[in-house]
């Protein structure tokens, strides 16, 4: 068996503020949104969501379901860092970290974390403050 992709299909009871912080904080293109269905595709390189409304026969505060995070493996992580350090809730700020990634996460308008990283390079070291 192959799989060829993962796409999220994500909850938000504001699909427009959805869309809205995607596209013009993240630079997602909007590939498909159908008012009707309550329903949108976003995608930006290989990174593909779907945003819908719930459906009315389940249960939802407006909350985060995902009891995790998403992670987006960048090359410029220090560039996307200082793209959004300003502009969004921030998780956490960007660091080494000790299992060797160098990255940071954002909240999205929904509270959906995002985490954004890339593998340490050669040479670079942990910070001290997250070796545990």
């Amino acid at each position: 068996m192959r799989l060829d992709a993962l796409t999220p299909l994500l909850w938000t009871n504001d699909l427009e503020g959805t869309i809205d912080f995607y596209s013009g904080l993240l630079g997602f293109t909007l590939d498909e949104y159908n008012a009707d269905w309550g329903w949108c595709h976003l995608r930006r390189d290989q990174v593909n969501l779907m945003f819908a409304r719930p459906n009315e026969h389940s249960p939802y505060d407006g909350q985060p379901l995902c009891t995790g995070s998403f992670y987006i493996y960048t090359a410029d992580v220090d560039e996307a860092w200082t793209m959004l350090k300003d502009k969004a809730r921030i998780g956490y700020a960007i660091g080494n970290f000790r299992h060797c990634m160098r990255e940071f996460a954002i909240l999205d308008n929904n509270g959906y974390m995002l985490q954004f990283g890339r593998e340490l390079k050669e040479g670079e070291s942990v910070d001290e403050e997250n070796q545990e």
